[in-house]
């Protein structure tokens, strides 16, 4: 069995805590009813074809709320009291036929959602020769397509066409479906609910934020909590259920044994038992408080016991991280946020921070010291015990691991002097070679830039210095996610 095969056995075995969710898409197509005493059989064709389209964005994973075919402006009123009323995430218009944008505007004008105009003509090619007034109409979606993108953008209605042909169009149609994921990113943010356990790292100025700020522009509920809310958790668990979550533990992660760094010592079953009990309360935790993501710090004092429990947080973090329920330490919501949207999008979303520059073979080190998301580990992650961690009080188990080699996407999420959200994003690469073994998830990335130039590109943009580490290409879908967000999106590299 290779590496990789251990790694997906690993990975199935870890359970996702929270359900899908799935955008609500409302969904009209147009055409002029002028037309259909005047063409028979044209409206039923292009219902047909209206058919064809919402089936596939069914498959992509989204609910539909379908107006039908709207032909006059009192039809596209209905339409927008249809949308109002189910509270759709994002509305696409089927542009069948010639339509009015008087036909237009008023099904979206009121519901105030991003519109995506789906320019999807049903042919590759007409036949000129032989062609019909009726046979063109029936492939004109393109005739009506400016006059309503000048509506749109004139009614102030944040809009984006995109334009192919009906079938056998991976280009139009894998853009479309990015769409619809990131409108269910949207869905789930605009849902969830963050907790924020402790305090942010004191004097990490780039991490403080106003979590009214963020629920105003993201919608995600901010639950203050307190490390006693953890604490009384931690007490109720039972020796049944250590032993529950010690087993699962020892299926997922690997024992390292000491090695060179002088921090580093022996995983005891002391420490992890204790370590496993720390785990069973910050699921309860999660439960109780119905959190779909959670950002963490405490500082402790003088080995009490609120500083021996904030020090052993980083495997039941790494677990529920890896389940779906993101933790970002040093207290950075906005990291944890930028890790949400990354686990929603199927790509992980690890904890991560700059490591260090390697000019000779042209890469950057990144990685942090818990937690990680062991998901997208290219094989199984280690635990290792440390006698303290470097920067914070207390000691105990962190995890080690490597992302998969492959195609990998940072994600960070900062803040601008006026107090607006920014995404930053860029797209790499996860090179094989050799990482420290100290107990952090450490990872080769390479950039399209040099290691140099890559760092003085992203830090003009004002970042945090933390980021979500994900599997795969990601920059496309985070654009969308920004657009129907209104967040600004800078790519860099």
């Amino acid at each position: 069995m290779t590496t990789e095969t251990n790694a997906m056995s690993f990975m199935n075995s870890i359970r996702r805590r929270q359900p899908e969710v799935r955008a609500k898409i409302g969904v009209f197509g147009i055409g002029l009813a002028t037309y259909w005493p005047q063409f028979e059989g044209l409206k039923e064709r292009l219902e047909g074809y209206q058919a064809e389209v919402e089936n596939h964005l069914r498959r992509f994973g989204s609910e539909i709320v379908s107006a039908g075919m709207v032909d006059s402006a009192a039809g596209a009123l209905a339409a927008g009291d249809l949308f109002i009323r189910e509270n759709v995430d994002l509305v696409v218009c089927y542009v069948a036929t010639y339509a009015t944008a008087s036909q237009v505007v008023p099904a979206v004008q009121r519901v105030r959602r991003p519109v995506l105009v789906l320019n999807l003509q049903p042919v590759a090619q007409l036949d000129y020769e032989s062609m019909t007034t009726g046979e063109w109409l029936a492939n004109c979606c393109a005739c009506c397509v400016p006059e309503i993108s000048c509506a749109f953008a004139r009614s102030s209605i944040p809009f984006n066409v995109v334009s192919g042909t009906l079938t056998n169009d991976p280009r139009a149609w894998g853009t479309i479906e990015e769409w619809v994921h990131a409108a269910s990113v949207q869905r789930a943010l605009n849902r969830s609910r963050i907790g924020f356990l402790g305090h942010t790292y004191p004097g990490m100025l780039d991490m403080n934020t106003d979590p009214t700020m963020v629920t105003a522009q993201l919608g995600v509920h901010i639950e203050l909590l307190e490390m006693d809310d953890l604490q009384v958790r931690v007490d109720a668990v039972s020796n049944q259920q250590v032993q529950a979550k010690k087993a699962e533990i020892l299926s997922i992660f690997d024992i390292a044994q000491p090695g060179a760094d002088q921090i580093s010592m022996p995983v005891t079953d002391e420490a992890l038992n204790w370590s496993s009990q720390v785990a069973c309360g910050l699921d309860a935790l999660v439960d109780d408080f119905d959190l779909h993501g959670l950002t963490y710090y405490y500082r402790g004092l003088n080995g009490n016991a609120l500083e021996q429990l904030g020090a052993s947080l980083i495997v039941g973090n790494s677990l529920l991280t890896a389940g779906g329920v993101p933790c970002s330490g040093e207290g950075d919501l906005k990291n944890c946020i930028a890790m949400f949207i990354m686990d929603r999008l199927g790509a992980g979303g690890s904890f991560t921070e700059f490591y260090a520059m390697d000019f000779v073979d042209d890469f950057i080190l990144m990685g942090h010291d818990g937690p990680g998301h062991v998901a997208i580990s290219g094989r199984k992650p280690v635990l290792r015990g440390l006698g303290l961690f470097h920067g914070k009080r207390g000691y105990g188990l962190s995890v080690e691991f490597q992302v998969k080699n492959g195609p990998i996407t940072i994600f960070g999420v900062t803040q601008t002097v006026d107090g607006r959200l920014k995404f930053l994003v860029a797209e790499g690469e996860s090179i094989p070679g050799a990482t420290f073994r100290i107990g952090n998830t450490n990872s080769r990335l390479k950039f399209g830039l040099g290691p140099a130039e890559f760092m003085d590109t992203w830090c003009a943009e004002g970042p945090t210095h933390h980021v979500a580490l994900g599997i795969g290409h990601q920059r496309s879908r985070i654009e969308k996610l920004a657009r129907l967000t209104g967040i600004e999106c800078v790519r860099v590299g």
